[in-house]
């Protein structure tokens, strides 16, 4: 039996198996659970999402469900929530792994320079959306006690060279969960944030220096490693399951114990 049997779990941000969302969900699926998926409006994007599902094991569970939801709408985040509703009685996980910023205010440029459109995106997609996810789905998710977690950075607590806003985003992301955590523990939900080290990713490869960052790892990082998807995959299962029941409103680091380091 698997610590995760009988468990859903809607994957928001599956980009494709690089993606921490992928690693996330290759875990909760090998440790017993279901997932469910969204993705991006359109056909590109929905193919992409398909192909990262069928890579999967079990080519992500029996007919897995994946929907399209553009996570800046509040209409679409309900239309999507109404979607996973139709099929699953309950939710258990909710895993929000999106993020976004203006690639010409991350490696290029001073953070100073952040025009306020390109700021209040970034908080809108990588943050506010943890919030407004959790606000629709925490009904579906009180029904059996439930279990939200997001992906940060470090980045959100030390500035990093050519992380710039993301960084500001982030850490609106980690507070942004811990008030969560603090309204939606009297239902039984519980809300967490992963801190994972750098990863190769569609993300990752938009920060300037970020080879760097995995070479100073090789050399700094306590464990003298870059994190692995699985890593990360690992820790979100304890995260979903009953292993954690007593955990929320953390930050927790999958970082090879990167973030330790002071030089």
């Amino acid at each position: 039996m698997g610590v995760l049997d009988g468990k859903v779990a809607l994957i928001v941000g599956i980009a494709n198996e690089r993606s921490y969302a992928w690693h996330i969900a290759k875990a909760l699926i090998d440790h017993g659970a279901v997932c469910a998926f969204t993705c991006l409006p359109g056909e590109k994007n929905e193919r992409r999402t398909q192909r990262a599902v069928k890579a999967l094991p079990g080519e992500g569970g029996s007919d897995p469900l994946i929907i399209p939801m553009d996570a800046a709408s509040d209409s679409d985040i309900d239309a999507a929530i109404t979607a996973f509703e139709s099929r699953h009685k309950a939710m258990h996980v909710l895993v929000h792994s999106i993020a976004y910023a203006d690639r010409e205010y991350l490696a290029h440029g001073k953070f100073v320079e952040t025009p306020r459109d390109a700021f209040l995106s970034a908080i809108d997609i990588s943050a506010y959306t943890l919030l407004g996810l959790s606000r629709r789905c925490r009904d579906v998710l009180a029904k059996e006690g439930g279990s939200v977690m997001a992906m940060s950075y470090y980045g959100a607590e030390k500035v990093v060279p050519g992380y710039n806003v993301m960084g500001v985003a982030k850490a609106t992301l980690e507070a942004t969960a811990r008030y969560l955590a603090g309204d939606l523990g009297a239902q039984n939900i519980r809300v967490n944030t992963i801190s994972g080290g750098y990863l190769r990713t569609l993300a990752s490869s938009a920060v300037g220096g970020a080879d760097k960052i995995s070479e100073q790892n090789l050399e700094r990082s306590p464990l003298r490693r870059n994190v692995e998807g699985g890593d990360v995959g690992n820790t979100a299962v304890y995260l979903a399951s009953d292993l954690s029941a007593g955990v929320t409103g953390e930050n927790i680091y999958v970082d090879c114990g990167a973030n330790i380091v002071g030089v």
